[in-house]
């Protein structure tokens, strides 16, 4: 799965590529669980950090700052800051599950303003019941959905030859969005060899936990 280059930017970011197979193009929502896909969105941004050389992940799941320098890419940036600083104390960590969590949302707004930069989406504001207002984010003037799904759909038909791709295919397994991405029983094969590279990959791990843990509270 080769990177996509936005006009007059980087190569995407894994979240924002999951957030972008993530949303219906037409109707601009997540066609998943929004606070699931938003633990996937923290969970691959600590993979884009790992692969930088920003952080490590040590005693099974504790993650530790070892560069805090800026990488230049602000989704990562962003959420380098919100990590613990390894300049105030030699010990500073934090568990990959519960930063997933509490990182989500602000994770997703930074992929969310990053990929209106790019064009990819556009924000539209609406109000439910006349109310309460929401944002919907279809895509922009930059088609840059079509080109993700269709990697995506490659990546599988090869059966996931390169670590991007898995990492991808594990996040949409951990937040339930394999279902809408290859529904029904022609890819029951494929989704369940999803749920096997969740374990593979500690950050695909760390959403899947956090995603475990908002469903035991909703059903408690």
């Amino acid at each position: 799965m080769t990177d996509m280059q936005g006009p007059g930017a980087g190569a995407l970011t894994l979240p924002e590529e999951l957030l972008l197979l993530a949303l219906d193009p037409v109707r601009g929502r997540p066609m998943s669980n929004p606070k699931y896909l938003r633990y996937g969105l923290a969970g691959a941004v600590l993979a884009d950090l790992e692969a930088a050389g920003r952080i490590t992940v040590e005693r099974g799941d504790r993650i530790s700052v070892t560069n805090p320098l800026l990488t230049g890419e602000p989704v990562l940036d962003g959420a380098l800051a919100a990590l613990p600083d390894p300049g105030k104390s030699r010990s500073a960590s934090v568990k990959a599950h519960r930063w997933v969590r509490t990182a989500a949302r602000p994770v997703q707004e930074l992929c969310l303003h990053r990929l209106e930069g790019r064009g990819a989406v556009r924000r539209e504001t609406r109000r439910a019941l006349g109310l309460f207002p929401y944002a919907r984010f279809p895509v922009g003037t930059v088609d840059l959905s079509g080109p993700a799904r269709a990697r995506f759909r490659s990546a599988i038909d090869a059966r996931l030859p390169d670590r991007r791709g898995r990492l991808l295919a594990a996040y949409a397994s951990a937040t339930d969005l394999d279902t809408k991405l290859l529904p029904g029983g022609a890819f029951r094969s494929q989704r369940r060899d999803l749920k096997r590279l969740i374990k593979q990959e500690w950050t695909a791990n760390a959403a899947h936990h956090a995603v475990q843990m908002e469903k035991n509270s909703a059903s408690s």
